[in-house]
């Protein structure tokens, strides 16, 4: 009996295998949100060793805008013909690497280095993290209870250990290279030991499902036609509704990943490190708001945390801008990091059970999510250069008035599924 009982059980390996793919895949999203944290903690110190207005700081957060779309836009296909895994390897070694640039830049003050180091972490950024979304968003249905808040929740805390090691380096003006050529060296070590567990496929043959024409011949047996009248995803009303709230969610997160530290020191005062300090007050809001999605959402449902989350950050964001006060501005961050918690993530599991192809659905909503990262950067730094950064703050207030608008419209039901009858 002994003996039978030590033989593993196709349930228990399964088990363990579900188990290391999910610790591997929430080390891979905590990497990024260190990495990030790391030069975005320390952008008060590379603005000055740039030498850089407000305006041209925006020029150089560009990099990142331009990386990030060239990432996204290759993305999906990339993962439609080779699955998830090698694309998440691709965009984690282009994080990784940007590092030292980045640092590199700050050294040789730079702007032209600094800004190629973010077109670098751009691509690895959003090639990486779309792979990763439609990983997660599978691995989520074969756990059968919500992760992608979880998931995220690793980037957000990725980001709170990074802040804390920002404002560190940055109270003991230790060098931003040194800093980031660490940094890239821990990032190294996390790749290495994850990605032996993430399975190879997922994204492909997802991705290829009722869709011939990307088959691949000899594959196997070809999958059954899409059925006639069945749009494409990106024909579909309530993905677009659902894209245009990731939008507008993403660009409450971005503007605080690209400027907080500056709106504090610029807009309310702070000193570099207290500046450094708000953002990672922002982090932990992220992250304790991501960790206890699972439980919020399915108590209440996707649209109404939606709706609430998009009204926790516009007050946030609203009481930083409107309100010429430090104590403010700092308490309000904790409402801004709450309502653009759980926004993207929830997002992406709404777009993955909301019709036929989800991981298309998932790519195409991240797609047009990122598009935050493309206008995001420049246009703020324009209007923060003319008017000030805390004006600027303006623009992610209204865009979550739209997304206000839209979360309801998710509470009704989606059209069943055409390819579950194909005559």
């Amino acid at each position: 009996m002994s003996e039978e009982q030590a033989v593993p059980t196709p349930a228990t390996n399964r088990s363990s295998t579900l188990r290391a793919r999910r610790l591997s895949l929430l080390a891979l999203f905590f990497l990024p949100g260190i990495t990030i944290a790391s030069w975005v903690t320390r952008t008060p110190s590379i603005r000055d060793a740039l030498d850089a207005s407000t305006a041209q700081m925006g020029l150089v957060l560009f990099g990142l805008s331009i990386g990030s779309m060239l990432g996204i836009l290759a993305s999906g296909p990339l993962v439609g013909r080779f699955g998830a895994r090698p694309i998440i390897g691709l965009g984690t070694l282009g994080v990784i690497a940007s590092m030292p640039i980045i640092g590199l830049g700050a050294a040789w003050s730079q702007s032209f280095v600094g800004a190629a180091g973010l077109v670098v972490f751009g691509l690895g950024m959003g090639t990486g993290e779309v792979a990763m979304n439609v990983e997660g968003a599978e691995l989520e249905k074969h756990l059968d209870r919500p992760f992608l808040p979880g998931l995220h929740g690793f980037f957000s805390l990725g980001t709170v250990i990074g802040a804390v090691i920002g404002i560190l380096a940055t109270a003991a003006d230790f060098p931003v290279l040194v800093h980031l050529i660490l940094i890239g060296i821990l990032g190294v070590v996390v790749m290495a030991l994850a990605m032996r567990h993430v399975p190879a496929g997922t994204g492909r043959s997802a991705s290829m499902e009722g869709d011939p024409a990307e088959a691949t011949p000899g594959s196997g047996p070809e999958p059954s036609p899409r059925p006639a009248g069945t749009p494409s995803v990106w024909r579909d009303p309530r993905l677009i509704v659902i894209g245009a709230i990731v939008l507008g969610m993403a660009l409450a997160e971005g503007t605080a990943n690209d400027w907080l530290p500056l709106v504090m020191v610029d807009g309310h005062g702070f000193d570099p490190a207290l500046g450094s300090s708000v953002y990672a007050i922002f982090a932990a809001a992220m992250t304790i708001g991501r960790f206890l999605g699972g439980g919020i959402l399915q108590r209440f449902g996707r649209a109404n945390v939606l709706f609430v989350s998009a009204a926790f950050g516009f007050l946030g964001i609203g009481l930083a801008s409107l309100i010429d006060s430090q104590i403010v501005a700092a308490a309000a961050v904790l409402l801004w990091g709450l309502g653009t918690s759980l926004g993207f993530p929830v997002a992406l599991s709404e777009a993955g059970t909301s019709g036929a192809q989800p991981a298309k659905r998932v790519a195409a909503v991240s797609t047009i999510g990122y598009l935050a990262f493309l206008v995001g950067p420049p246009a703020l730094g324009l209007v923060g250069d003319h008017w000030g950064l805390r004006t600027a703050l303006l623009i992610p207030m209204g865009v979550l008035l739209i997304v206000l608008a839209l979360a309801p419209l998710l509470r009704r039901e989606p059209r069943p599924e055409p390819q579950t009858s194909p005559v």
